[in-house]
């Protein structure tokens, strides 16, 4: 059968390809599901490791690297179910294992795309940092706001009592009666 005949029965497969590349929203939203240590173990590869950090720099402050690092390798199939990122979406952070001993994988240290993906997670934090802080402004008023004159001490004695004084003995009516 000839090229012409075929025309007619075949058809132009379509291709999409999503773009699996990071953005600022995905590294956002990709920063903000993470729970506390597995966030600030990212942060410290971005801020203070400029794209790569040790990671005995990493265990001197989270202790054990296990709960980050499965944490992380869990958020990105779950950006993908709930439709934050498209599926073949890299992992920003990945793994860097001691070459001298490749059969024992100890990670020596953890590492991200210094050109593509580092300034999109910097730009994130940033935008984190700017959208927590203004919306705690705005959700209340800050300390200096919500008093005219000095604010009252948190460990200043009740009115009627020195500050000497013993905590008095309540009793209610109730046990009174017993």
């Amino acid at each position: 059968m000839s090229a012409q005949a075929r025309a007619g029965t075949v058809f132009d497969e379509l291709t999409v390809t999503a773009d699996t590349d990071w953005t600022v929203e995905r590294a956002e939203r990709y920063l903000r599901s993470l729970p506390a240590g597995a966030r600030r173990f990212a942060e410290m590869v971005v801020v203070e490791g400029d794209g790569y950090i040790d990671a005995d720099q990493l265990r001197q402050v989270l202790g054990k690297l296990n709960g980050p690092t499965v944490v992380r390798s869990r958020a990105i199939p779950r950006g993908v179910r709930e439709g934050w990122w498209p599926e073949g979406t890299r992992a920003p952070i990945t793994a860097v294992y001691d070459p001298d001993n490749p059969s024992w994988h100890k990670n020596i240290a953890y590492q991200m795309d210094r050109d593509a993906v580092l300034p999109v997670f910097r730009e994130a934090i940033v935008r984190m940092d700017t959208t927590q802080g203004t919306a705690e402004r705005g959700a209340r008023p800050s300390s200096a706001d919500a008093w005219e004159d000095d604010a009252p001490s948190a460990l200043a004695s009740a009115p009627g009592w020195g500050a000497m004084d013993d905590v008095p003995l309540v009793r209610l009516d109730e046990c009174e009666d017993q």
